[in-house]
C-alpha cells in the first residue's frame, strides 16, 4: 500500500498537511489546498455548526467534545485560514458574545485551570484574538519543576507538581501565541521550562519511581482534548523546532511499534463521545489523523523507515 497516497485521498484539512509535512510540495501548492479547508469537507461542517450566538453546542467548555473550545481546537488542528472573511466572522460572535461556564467571564479572557486557558491561549492566538492576559497568568502558574497542573493550589489541599495533561496544553497554547506574536524572552523561557519538564521525565515516565505516569499515554487518539499521549507530545516538540535528543527515544521507538503491516497507524483510543462532525476514522482501524502524526515525527527524529520494537510497546 501507498500510504501517502491513502492519506491525500481524505479531507483537505488531512491533504495540504501530508503535502506540507511529507511530501515535500511547494508551499504555493500546500496553501492552495489549504484554502480549501473553509470551504470543503470537516473545516466547512464544524464552521457550519456554529450557533447564532457565537456557540458551538450552547457552551465555552461543556459539551466537552461539541462546544465552542473542542470545535475552534478543530478548527486549528484542521489549518483553517484564520484570514478567511468566514472564519473572522465566526471569531467575533465567540469574542463578543461566548461566556466560560466558570463566573461567566469572557471567553478569550481565559479561566481559571491551566488546562483550559492552554487551549484557549492556542486557539486565540492562531485566530488573531489578543489572549496576553492569560498568558501573562500561565507564566505565574508555571510550578518549580517547571511544569503545570491543574491541581495546584497547595493551600488548598492540591498538587505542588507539574501534570503531564495540563502541561502539554499550556506548551501548546505558548508556542502558538510566539508564533502569532513574536513573543518574548520571558514567553520562550516558560515554554522551555515546560518542555524540560517533559524531556527530564522521557515524554513517559514519573521522576519519583520511572514507572510509566499513565497507561493511556500509550494510546493514541484524535482528537486529543486536554488529554496527553506520547505522540502529542513528539509532534509538539516537533513543531516547535528543536532538534530531537536521546531522551524522546523511548517514546519514538513507542510510536514505529505501533505501525501495522501496511505502514499505517491505527486509532488506538477514543477519548470523546461525539464530535461536531464525523471524521470516518474508527477505534482499532487505520487512522490518518495517527498515521499522519506518527510520520512527520518520524521524519523529524530522522528514523522514518525505522522499525523498532519498544519495550513499552505491549502495555
Amino acid at each position: 500500500m501507498n500510504v501517502t497516497d491513502w492519506l491525500l485521498d481524505s479531507d483537505p484539512a488531512i491533504r495540504w498537511q501530508v503535502m506540507r509535512d511529507l511530501t515535500d510540495a511547494p508551499d504555493e501548492e500546500a496553501a492552495a489546498e489549504r484554502t480549501r479547508v473553509v470551504h470543503e469537507g470537516w473545516g466547512a461542517a464544524v464552521l457550519a455548526a456554529q450557533r447564532a450566538d457565537g456557540s458551538w453546542a450552547g457552551g465555552a467548555y461543556a459539551p466537552e467534545w461539541t462546544s465552542t473550545t473542542s470545535s475552534l481546537q478543530l478548527l486549528r488542528l484542521f489549518g483553517v485560514d484564520p484570514t478567511e472573511e468566514s472564519v473572522r466572522r465566526a471569531l467575533d460572535l465567540v469574542r463578543a458574545n461566548v461566556k466560560w461556564e466558570y463566573d461567566d467571564l469572557p471567553y478569550f479572557d481565559g479561566e481559571v485551570e491551566p488546562c483550559i486557558n492552554g487551549q484557549a491561549v492556542a486557539i486565540g492566538a492562531y485566530f488573531g484574538q489578543d489572549v496576553k492576559v492569560i498568558v501573562d497568568r500561565l507564566l505565574t502558574e508555571q510550578m518549580a519543576d517547571g511544569g503545570w497542573n491543574c491541581e495546584q493550589e497547595p493551600e488548598r489541599g492540591g498538587s505542588v507538581r507539574g501534570s503531564f495533561d495540563t502541561t502539554i496544553n499550556v506548551l501548546e497554547g505558548l508556542l502558538e501565541f510566539e508564533r502569532a506574536t513574536g513573543g518574548n524572552a520571558e514567553v520562550a523561557a516558560g515554554r522551555e521550562r515546560g518542555e524540560a519538564y517533559l524531556l527530564e521525565r522521557g515524554l513517559l515516565r514519573r521522576l519519583s519511581d520511572g514507572e510509566i505516569g499513565d497507561r493511556k499515554w500509550l494510546h493514541f487518539a484524535f482528537p486529543t482534548g486536554w488529554h496527553y499521549s506520547a505522540l502529542r507530545a513528539l509532534d509538539h516538540l516537533r513543531d516547535a523546532g528543536g532538534p530531537p535528543d536521546e531522551r524522546v527515544t523511548e517514546a519514538i521507538e513507542l510510536v514505529e511499534s505501533k505501525r501495522d503491516a501496511d505502514g499505517r497507524w491505527p486509532l488506538g483510543l477514543i477519548l470523546h463521545d461525539e464530535l461536531p462532525v464525523d471524521l470516518g476514522e474508527r477505534d482499532g482501524a487505520p487512522s490518518r489523523w495517527i498515521t499522519l502524526r506518527a510520520l512527520r515525527v518520524l521524519r523529524w527524529a530522522g528514523r522514518s523507515e525505522a522499525t523498532v520494537t519498544s519495550s513499552t510497546a505491549s502495555a
